[in-house]
């Protein structure tokens, strides 16, 4: 057995310290991974790893091989992004994680289009709003709201703000409208309360002069789904801070009223992050491209209302 095409093997199971993760990192089976570090450990006459019902971790001498192994995988890894880097036309597989509502909302939604382009491509999306290691799980690319990366190997790309935005229904609007002028008015009032936001209960103002209110809200209607906020408000229940990527839509429409535009509210931004790389891969470049261009160019086009 040749043991260059074992290297990526040994240092997936490495670095995802199991077979299992190492096989869906790799796309092939778990027998085949364990098969090849096998023939590995028997041709370099050493065992590499040290094996239990639990866990997997390196020998003495795969610590001492890992070490130029590692080396070798992101040699071979930055030769191959050269070269896909000087191709005319992207090709393979991109695989790219997303951010549920947003991704369903605003970037799956063009996925076709972005295919039209660059036909040689393969994508495959994964929506979930759960943090996953990207290079243990073979992604190319992720999409998040926020820019701390806990891997140092990561690069962020900033993308656009994410804005948020208090808002009613119109018939809500017309029928409390003298207790909608303030944002202090609003623990009068019923407010709709999506649980998994920070601060879900308080809600922070800043003011054209700077200063800085927090308000203190409640309401007869929590729940852990964006948009089901969005539509109980539309249907005219209460008063809720919404994204504007998810409201903003509606406020064009006229579906939904935007509050107090004399105030900021705190915001995030959306992030592209991605393996650092010496050289990006051709299929990650333009993908990335068409994604700036297609949200605003650093200004969200859901903003525009």
């Amino acid at each position: 057995m040749d043991t260059i095409n074992a290297i990526p093997i040994f240092v997936a199971v490495a670095d995802s310290e199991g077979f299992s993760r190492a096989a869906q990192m790799l796309g092939i089976s778990k027998s085949a991974v364990s098969k090849r570090i096998t023939q590995l450990e028997a041709q370099l006459g050493a065992r590499l790893f040290h094996r239990t019902t639990r866990k997997l971790s390196l020998t003495e001498a795969g610590e001492r091989y890992y070490q130029y192994a590692a080396q070798a995988n992101r040699a071979a890894q930055q030769a191959e992004d050269a070269v896909s880097e000087m191709q005319g036309e992207p090709k393979g597989l991109l695989k790219i994680l997303l951010p549920m509502t947003i991704g369903q909302l605003h970037i799956a939604p063009l996925i076709p289009v972005f295919l039209e382009q660059y036909p040689q491509l393969d994508i495959d999306i994964i929506l979930d709003d759960r943090e996953v290691n990207l290079v243990e799980q073979g992604f190319d690319l992720a999409i998040r709201t926020g820019g701390d990366l806990s891997d140092s190997t990561l690069v962020a790309r900033r993308l656009v703000p994410l804005h948020s935005v208090v808002c009613v229904s119109p018939t809500f609007y017309e029928k409390h409208q003298a207790q909608l002028m303030t944002p202090h008015q609003l623990v009068d009032l019923n407010c709709l309360i999506y649980s998994y936001s920070s601060n879900a209960s308080l809600w922070q103002f800043t003011s054209e002069n700077g200063e800085v209110c927090k308000i203190k809200v409640a309401g007869n209607y929590r729940v852990n789904n964006i948009a089901a906020v969005r539509d109980a408000v539309i249907a005219g229940l209460g008063v809720s801070r919404l994204p504007t990527f998810i409201a903003g839509d509606a406020i064009q429409r006229g579906e939904l009223v935007a509050l107090f535009q004399g105030y900021n509210m705190p915001h995030k931004h959306l992030y592209a992050v991605y393996p650092e790389r010496h050289y990006l891969p051709a299929k990650v470049r333009v993908f990335l491209d068409f994604i700036v261009e297609k949200l605003g160019n650093g200004s969200a086009y859901w903003d525009r209302f």
